[in-house]
């Protein structure tokens, strides 16, 4: 299959004509008996939630018809790409005015607000610096890549193979001979073209649902390559996920800070909230949170950089602090933060709370807090590496 080729032309059309923010309608009796109903989202998952859930995500889709409308009033009097005359980091100092710096403000509270799933794509490729880091390579780079690893086998293929039918089951594309072979080809030309990476798991959803975004093997693949070597900075995804510790710590420190109560109630229940936290920063949410909330989150992170992460991590305790404060046990901690990330269908009171409520952490802060973090947690590694190789008898 051509990568750069459209996947899946029906559910597309789908899509834009009839599924695209849709208003879901539950069955009288169960609008009566407040039951469980299942629907699909506009990216093909099954998702369940009672009527009430219903009611929230039929207003979010309103409030994203609403958006859509915004978005293509501005394409049409000011041109399909816009968004990149406004993008303030892509504007040379010399050329900044008044103008500039109100279309500026205007993006930043739109993407805020969530990019149309039609414009998706297109947005975050350009604002994510995707589209230049494929201009810096020849237009056959991603087709000869897949050809000359075609056939290969690594300790990268031989996990990303094991992992192929574990990711979304279920779904209606994802989860078919064709949806693992797109999957497989990103993930196996990622793994080659940094070996320092290879393939950590994880990477498996997030690739997934960036094919379903981008809807072309190519452009997932660049979006993958440009979060893993830009959008996140640091080394979240190498061998020993020494960023990822780093994270932790950072998203620990900040949590202590910004909801001391919390805090310090989980010390004294012996919580590590890495527990919970890690499957967030690893997968970014994908697993965790309804997809279109998840994705409300990416248009902040591929535009803003990965500080909205630790901003939306930070809030989804916040939220749940009255219930965290009378919680007993580990399990009882863990089953409010699972029960409350998989009903969060409104993405507009999560990101009010972790952009406004609790005060939104910039990326010079989490860049600060990393380094600060980063000897302990080389020290903790090299720690663990020297009592492995002791214990197998390799001593030096």
């Amino acid at each position: 299959m051509n990568g750069g080729r459209g996947m899946h032309s029906n559910r597309d059309l789908e899509m834009e004509y009839q599924a695209q923010i849709s208003t879901l309608r539950p069955r009288i009796s169960a609008r009566r008996a407040n039951m469980t109903v299942k629907f699909q989202d506009l990216y093909g998952f099954t998702v369940e939630g009672n009527v009430d859930d219903v009611n929230v995500l039929n207003e979010v889709r309103e409030k994203a018809r609403q958006q859509g409308r915004v978005w293509w009033a501005l394409e049409s009097s000011k041109g399909p790409c816009w968004y990149l005359d406004a993008h303030i980091s892509s504007i040379p100092k010399s050329s900044l005015n008044f103008s500039a710096v109100v279309n500026a403000i205007t993006l930043k509270r739109l993407i805020k607000k969530g990019i149309p799933l039609n414009s998706r794509p297109k947005v975050w490729f350009s604002l994510s610096g995707a589209a230049k880091k494929k201009s810096t390579v020849p237009d056959s780079y991603y087709h000869d890549l897949i050809s000359a690893v075609e056939g290969k086998v690594t300790s990268a293929t031989r996990q990303i193979d094991h992992d192929l039918p574990r990711t979304f089951p279920g779904h209606p594309w994802l989860d078919t001979p064709d949806g693992h072979a797109a999957l497989r080809r990103v993930l196996v030309g990622y793994s080659f073209r940094d070996s320092d990476v290879g393939y950590c798991q994880g990477l498996n959803y997030v690739a997934a649902l960036l094919l379903l975004v981008m809807r072309t093997e190519e452009d997932a693949f660049w979006m993958l390559a440009v979060l893993l070597e830009d959008v996140l900075g640091n080394d979240c995804y190498t061998y020993n996920l020494s960023g990822c510790h780093v994270d932790q710590r950072v998203f620990r420190d900040l949590l202590t800070k910004k909801c001391p109560r919390i805090a310090a109630h989980l010390t004294a229940l012996e919580f590590d909230v890495s527990l919970v936290s890690t499957e967030w920063f690893i997968c970014l949410f994908s697993k965790s949170l309804p997809t279109e909330t998840t994705l409300r989150v990416w248009d902040i992170l591929f535009y803003e950089g990965a500080n909205v992460l630790f901003n939306v991590a930070l809030a989804i305790f916040k939220m749940n602090e009255d219930e965290l404060l009378i919680t007993n046990h580990v399990g009882d901690v863990i089953n409010v933060i699972q029960r409350s990330t998989h009903h969060l269908f409104d993405p507009d009171e999560l990101l009010n709370v972790a952009l406004e409520k609790i005060g939104s952490t910039t990326t010079t802060t989490i860049t600060k807090q990393r380094k600060k973090q980063e000897p302990a947690v080389m020290a903790e590694l090299d720690q663990r590496l020297r009592r492995l190789n002791f214990d197998n008898g390799d001593v030096k």
